[in-house]
């Protein structure tokens, strides 16, 4: 299963409950981190977030597993390493 991870503060929390909404994705706290894993990859809507540009573009705070794809205005595109 890979993980990306992302701060848990409260600007993010709308990203995390975006991705959480995919059936494939699984949600765990794991010290300062929301730990967002799953066994495939998946895509993170920005403007369903209602995240700013700046706050979108700074939200990985690390990988385990996966790779960015694409990451744009729009989406945050992961898949899993091979």
């Amino acid at each position: 299963m890979a993980t990306v991870y992302f701060l848990d503060v409260p600007e993010n929390v709308p990203i995390v409950e975006v991705a959480e909404r995919d059936e494939r994705v699984r949600v765990e706290r794991t010290g300062p981190y929301f730990a967002v894993s799953a066994d495939t990859g998946f895509e993170i809507d920005r403007r369903a977030t209602g995240s700013r540009h700046a706050v979108w573009y700074s939200c990985v705070a690390g990988l385990g597993g996966f790779r960015i794809s694409g990451w744009d205005k729009d989406s945050l595109r992961l898949k899993v390493r091979t």
